[in-house]
Parts: C-alpha cells; sequence; structure tokens
C-alpha cells in the first residue's frame, strides 16, 4: 500500500493499491449538518476532494468504490455520486452489506456495478425531517428532488423508470414505510445494477478497463 499523502500534504480518503484507488462510502452520508460523533458517517466534504485527487494523479489508473451505506443526506448523496460519474478514470462500485436510499444513485454512478448476492437494496421516496410549512410549494420541492433522484439513476442504470417508481411506492413490502428491499440476484435482473459478483470480479473488470 503506498502512502497516500501527497507533496502538497494533502491526505485523501481511502487506501491506494499499486493503481487503484480504492474508497469507502459506509454508515450515514453526511451532509450540512453534523451527525453525532457515534454515527458511523462518511463525510462528502472529505470525500470530493479525494475524488479530484484520483482523477488527475497521473499514478492512479482506476477508482473502486466500496458500498455499505444506509443512506443519508440527498444532496451530499448525489454530489458525490455526479462526481464519481464525471469521471474520465476508469471506475466500479461494489455493494456490500447495503446500498440503501441515497446509496442507490451512488452506486450505478460508476462506469460498472457489482453487488454481492447476500447485499441489499432499500428503494424508497425522499423522506424529510423537521418542521415542515405545510404549503403547495413545500411539497412540490420534494417531488422536483425525487424527480432529480430517478432521473440520476434512470441515466446510470438499466433499470426502467415505470419499474423504478413501482418500488418507490410499494407498501407491499416493508411493515411501516413506503419502498421495497431488492436483494442483489434482484437487484441485477431489474438493471438496477449492472453484475453479480464480489471483489475479484469487481477488480478484474476495473483492470480490464485501465488497460
Amino acid at each position: 500500500m503506498s502512502e497516500n499523502k501527497d507533496k502538497n500534504g494533502f491526505e485523501p480518503c481511502g487506501a491506494t493499491i499499486g493503481k487503484i484507488h480504492c474508497i469507502t462510502i459506509a454508515g450515514q452520508v453526511e451532509g450540512h449538518i453534523r451527525l453525532p460523533q457515534d454515527t458511523k458517517a462518511t463525510k462528502y466534504e472529505k470525500l470530493l476532494p479525494s475524488l479530484v485527487w484520483a482523477e488527475e494523479n497521473p499514478d492512479i489508473e482506476g477508482v473502486l468504490i466500496l458500498l455499505n451505506t444506509v443512506g443519508g443526506d440527498v444532496e451530499a448523496g448525489l454530489a458525490i455520486a455526479e462526481l464519481i460519474s464525471g469521471m474520465k478514470k476508469p471506475t466500479v462500485s461494489l455493494v456490500l452489506g447495503g446500498g440503501h436510499s441515497i446509496g442507490v444513485p451512488l452506486a450505478v454512478s460508476a462506469d460498472v456495478s457489482f453487488i454481492v448476492p447476500s447485499a441489499t437494496m432499500t428503494i424508497h421516496p425522499v423522506r424529510t425531517s423537521g418542521t415542515v410549512i405545510g404549503v403547495s410549494q413545500a411539497f412540490d420541492y420534494i417531488k422536483e428532488i425525487q424527480h432529480r433522484i430517478n432521473d440520476f439513476i434512470v441515466r446510470h442504470s438499466s433499470i426502467d423508470r415505470d419499474k423504478l417508481e413501482k418500488y418507490l411506492f410499494s407498501t407491499e413490502v416493508l411493515a411501516n414505510d413506503v419502498g421495497t428491499v431488492v436483494d442483489g440476484k434482484q437487484a441485477v435482473d431489474d438493471g438496477l445494477i449492472d453484475r453479480l459478483g464480489s471483489l475479484s470480479e469487481a477488480i478484474e473488470a476495473l483492470k480490464e478497463m485501465m488497460s
């Protein structure tokens, strides 16, 4: 494993092994509000410059994204996903454990996405907490956020929009909520994730694109 700190003293998130930079998106994606110290969190303000560093580093030829996330802040998650999808260097994502909520667009943002058979992904509508002003504009704004998320997922995966929206608003799977939980095989069958596989398959696919 190489030393990540560059000559300018910048230390990116993740680890560099050979010509591959590996980053982990785990726990909850933290946004503009700091999460409690005992919460496992991925801080987007640290991850974003790390992706730029990997893109511009001549020693890095590919990026591997490992996901085990419950979701989190929508804007922070979409910012990370957009940055990954805009990289010229090859990217591969691997869902381990879970790729829930905003973890779905994060998983599909890579050039090729993998998921292990035992992993699950929860697809549900945007949730909000705190005070909500009960006017139509507030609900229209939430609908617009959902539209942005859906558009990103459809653009970067092979899932049908109608299938995605059916999963979003299903009341048959989650006991006390709206949405759907899909396992690894179902995610691939529906075109949400590209391939079923584990670490060796993900690294092999990344090396093929790198070469």
